[in-house]
């Protein structure tokens, strides 16, 4: 019953910006981690930056200075913000979350994907 539906991707220009965005709804109890990762034609998929429930985040190092990733943990909602896009950061852009269920059940959530493409 828990879904993860994002919306923001599509096309733009190099130095370009787009915002992400991904709603968790459902039976939730709790939404630990959050995240946003990204697969490119060829390539394996690799995490682009995360986020804790109290605010710490990370960020792979291609992405360090042009990405924000925030979260409204009162709407259940993470936010990617991506600025000084390139072309190398097209990708199909994936959502992911931590979430509790239950007391006994925690597991991973992914959203469906949103296509990002920045045209040179």
């Amino acid at each position: 019953q828990v879904q993860l539906v994002e919306s923001g991707g599509g096309l733009v220009q190099a130095g370009g910006s787009l915002r992400l965005s991904c709603a968790a709804s459902g039976s939730i109890v709790r939404i630990n981690d959050m995240g946003w990762y990204r697969q490119a034609p060829g390539k394996q998929r690799e995490l682009v930056a995360s986020a804790t429930r109290g605010g710490s985040t990370n960020y792979e190092d291609s992405v360090k200075g042009r990405f924000t990733i925030s979260r409204d943990n009162a709407k259940n909602t993470v936010y990617l913000q991506m600025n000084s896009l390139q072309p190398e950061d097209t990708a199909v852009y994936y959502c992911a979350a931590d979430i509790t269920i239950t007391t006994l059940y925690r597991r991973d959530y992914w959203g469906q994907g949103t296509q990002v493409t920045v045209s040179s």
